[in-house]
């Protein structure tokens, strides 16, 4: 399975693990071609846009569309975002 990874750069997904089972998992997201959609680095800090903003938004909203999956950091960058998410019970994702 093709994941749209730049060239030289392989997954590091487990083959053989279930990621729909409980435990934290670290997410890294990014735009394609690495466009920088979420803002702009202004003097070494980031100028968040209204993309961004949606992101940011819609992570603030896992918790209430998802009761089992609870949030904790996240961040924004201009064109990736990382967060951590724990899955607190087996919600049965078809991979």
């Amino acid at each position: 399975m093709s994941y749209g990874f730049r060239k030289g750069r392989q997954s590091i997904r487990l083959t053989d693990y279930d990621y729909s089972q409980p435990g934290a998992y670290f997410l890294t997201i990014c735009t394609q071609d690495r466009i920088c959609l979420f803002g702009n680095d202004v003097d070494g800090k980031l100028r968040i846009n209204n993309y961004g903003k949606i992101v940011l938004g819609f992570w603030n909203d896992l918790k209430s569309l998802y009761p089992n999956v609870m949030t904790d950091a996240f961040v924004v960058m201009p064109n990736h975002v990382h967060g951590i998410i724990m899955i607190e019970e087996i919600v049965g994702a078809i991979h």
